[in-house]
């Protein structure tokens, strides 16, 4: 439990933690009309939409909403909830907040909840022939993209197959010669069912889904994951443990970062960033197989602490090898960021401004490229962060450059990280028992992934089973900010945009 914070919340305001429980019946409950002005009046204040979601009610085929909003500046977070009867109509947000349109549209497509309102209300990732979780109308044949027509006007379609190795997704341009007007992203090309999957499996197979979200994110959903277990049974884990699996997520951001960068490089064919960036990839890489066994990290996280320690002499090679890549990385990043051709491709290609990241709820390293200083590991520190505190990297320029160079710094800062956690790793225990899940209990779990913020939200029925269970990875919130980027730039400034976010489909998709 965080310190200083109780495990309940303000019967009126609906505030809770990051990582901690609290009763379902201190949820406030709110009339739809009620939840929509608390909505617009918070969001107005600076609060911004973390999860927004439906669980269907098998007693009289209505739902049950639940809201969680982040006030970032004060650390906390709001829990609200409503309840719509059997074809009862939700107001949408979307027109004052455009943050939260992709979530209605997968309360919509998800429960068959007409949003009267919404401006863009499509499928976000279904497909015809393709059921809903809980009532209304399978989406009729083919998909209603939007179109452009007019003298010189084309469309330009790309995918969902694509020529490397990549998982599927369709672009569609619409361009006046090179020029880019809108690029609309269709998804969904590979609906896994996770959150129903995760629901009917064993605890032990749980954590194993999560790790499965996201397969360059292993550790940060199966930390969020564990979170979620962890608060709803009021255990802890061990500082040890703690400190752990701060290590491995801040190497599985350094991995990522550092491979973005060479892949970038590579995008404007600059072959030796390509190259050098790469091989410093794999060797983060190799330290997270070092300590767990697989190259991704998988298995490291357990629900109650971490399965893998450092003994001394193990400490000491990671520290000769993080030196040695450190310098490493400071000579070839010197190199890119200082070699103008690269630089002349990534300046001023794919704006996003502030207010359009704000407006669309960015996260992670694109939303602090565009100058907003969103990251929970400062917002809403939990476990090794409420001690160790990593400064946020932040830019103004929202273009590609903005966001190499926070990958950049956020890989410098999570190098002197790892150092110093290696310096003065704590010895005890590992893990620590985890019972049963008390009843009737909600907890949001926030990590700071190295795409942005991850979000986990478990909550438990009389019994003490998961009754519902949401994942929002980055990248749902960030894949409209690549639409945006891509307007007003020449069409082959794609690649490298696309490659600037790198987002997940997977972890979209789920």
């Amino acid at each position: 439990m965080a310190e200083g914070k109780t495990t309940g919340a303000n019967q009126k305001s609906g505030v809770c933690y990051n990582s901690v429980a609290m009763p379902l019946d201190e949820v406030p409950g709110l009339s739809p009309d009620e939840l929509r002005q608390t909505a617009v009046a918070l969001c107005k204040d600076g609060a911004r939409i973390v999860a927004f979601f439906a669980l269907p009610r098998s007693t009289d085929g209505g739902h049950d909403l639940f809201l969680v909003l982040a006030e970032d500046a004060a650390s906390r977070l709001r829990l609200f909830r409503t309840q719509l009867g059997s074809g009862e109509p939700l107001s949408s947000l979307s027109v004052e907040f455009p943050q939260a349109q992709r979530f209605e549209r997968e309360i919509h497509e998800q429960h068959g909840i007409a949003i009267p309102g919404h401006p863009w209300l499509k499928p976000l990732r279904r497909h015809a022939g393709i059921p809903r979780q809980s009532g209304g109308v399978t989406p009729g044949p083919g998909y209603p993209f939007f179109q452009m027509s007019g003298a010189g006007v084309h469309e330009v379609a790309v995918g969902p197959v694509h020529a490397g190795i990549i998982e599927p997704g369709h672009f569609r341009f619409q361009c006046h010669g090179e020029r880019v007007f809108s690029l609309e992203i269709h998804l969904g090309y590979q609906h896994r069912g996770a959150e129903a999957l995760l629901m009917r499996s064993s605890p032990a197979r749980q954590l194993v889904i999560a790790e499965s979200i996201a397969g360059d994110t292993a550790m940060g959903h199966s930390l969020a994951h564990c979170m979620v277990r962890e608060a709803l049974a009021g255990a802890a884990p061990p500082l040890a443990a703690d400190a752990l699996r701060g290590i491995a997520l801040e190497l599985e951001r350094l991995a990522n970062h550092i491979g973005d960068l060479g892949a970038m490089c590579g995008d404007v064919a600059y072959l030796p960033g390509a190259s050098y960036f790469g091989r410093l990839r794999g060797n983060f890489l190799n330290l997270l197989m070092r300590l767990s066994g697989n190259r991704f990290g998988r298995v490291l996280m357990s629900v109650g602490g971490v399965r893998f320690g450092l003994d001394h002499t193990t400490r000491d090679d990671f520290l000769g090898r993080l030196a040695k890549d450190a310098a490493d990385f400071e000579r070839v990043a010197d190199m890119t960021f200082n070699t103008s051709s690269v630089l002349s491709r990534f300046e001023h290609t794919g704006v996003v401004t502030e207010d359009e990241a704000r407006d669309l709820g960015l996260v992670g390293p694109v939303g602090r490229a565009c100058g907003l200083t969103r990251d929970s590991r400062q917002d809403h520190p939990v476990g090794i962060f409420r001690f160790a505190h990593i400064p946020t990297a932040v830019a103004k320029t929202g273009d590609v450059t903005a966001r190499a160079l926070v990958r950049r710094l956020e890989a410098q800062r999570s190098i002197t990280f790892v150092q110093d956690q290696l310096r003065k790793l704590p010895d005890g225990p590992l893990t620590t028992n985890v019972d049963r899940a008390a009843p009737k209990q909600i907890v949001v779990a926030l990590v700071e992934g190295w795409r942005g913020e991850i979000a986990h939200v478990g909550m438990t029925d009389d019994r003490g089973q998961l009754r519902g269970y949401k994942i929002v990875d980055p990248s749902f919130h960030n894949w409209f900010g690549l639409s945006m980027a891509l307007r007003d730039n020449e069409i082959s400034d794609f690649p490298i945009c696309n490659k600037s976010f790198n987002l997940s489909y997977a972890g979209h998709d789920l």
